[in-house]
Parts: structure tokens; C-alpha cells; sequence
């Protein structure tokens, strides 16, 4: 960056691609993080596949404008190709139909989701603990 822009641009344009860069990491890590994984012989349909690896977030309109309409997750995944402003409208008729087919329906806060981030954090690095404690 230093050969081509100037020293004060370089720092700006790196600075806002870090800070970019932690933005949608922080955008799309609460959504898929410590959900289940199924594998290509699951044999789980579309609609489970889409639900019960993924969660929501609940928050209101503020999040919906900061999170870019990602925290439908569940909603943007069966319809991928539906305009943000629907997927809230989406997010009931979903629910409902996961609800009278006994399919689990996961939604929790940002915050909420952080932690559920964290605790699989922990869980899946005991292993590597318990390694190096040797």
C-alpha cells in the first residue's frame, strides 16, 4: 500500500479494511457458529438443513439496519433471493410452520449469540488444552 498511495491514505485504506473486516466477521460469525454440521450423507431435506444450521437474532429495526437483514439468517437461507425488508415478514409464516412440524427454531440476542460463539469456542478447544497441559 506504502508504494502506491501515499503514507496517510495506506494507513486510512488499511485501518478501514481491518475495521470492515471485523465488522462482517462480527455480522456473520453469530449466525452459523456452534450450530451443527451436518454432513453430505445426513440426508436431512433443504428446509432442516437451512433451519437447524443456523440461528436468528432478535433485536428490533436497529439491528436490522446494522446486521443488513443477516440476522433472518434462517429466513435468507430458504430465500435467498428475497429483498431484506420481507425477510421479517417471512421470519412468522417460517416459524409457524416450524413450530407445527416440530422442527427446532433457534433465535436468540446478539449478545446471546456471542456467548453460544464462545462457549463452542471452549468446547471444541479443551482437546488442545488438555494437550498442552501435558
Amino acid at each position: 500500500m506504502f508504494w502506491v498511495l501515499a503514507p496517510a491514505r495506506a494507513v486510512g485504506f488499511l485501518l478501514q479494511q481491518g475495521l470492515f473486516g471485523l465488522y462482517l466477521g462480527c455480522s456473520f460469525a453469530p449466525n452459523h457458529k456452534g450450530m451443527p454440521i451436518f454432513g453430505r450423507d445426513h440426508g436431512s431435506d433443504f428446509l432442516r438443513r437451512q433451519v437447524l444450521t443456523a440461528r436468528n437474532i432478535r433485536g428490533g429495526r436497529i439491528n436490522d439496519f446494522v446486521l443488513g437483514g443477516l440476522n433472518y439468517q434462517i429466513e435468507h437461507h430458504l430465500f435467498p433471493s428475497m429483498p431484506r425488508p420481507n425477510l421479517r415478514r417471512a421470519q412468522a409464516l417460517v416459524r409457524a410452520f416450524c413450530a407445527r412440524n416440530d422442527i427446532a427454531y433457534r433465535e436468540t440476542t446478539l449478545t446471546g449469540s456471542y456467548a453460544d460463539v464462545m462457549r463452542h469456542l471452549h468446547a471444541v478447544g479443551g482437546p488442545l488444552r488438555l494437550e498442552l497441559e501435558y
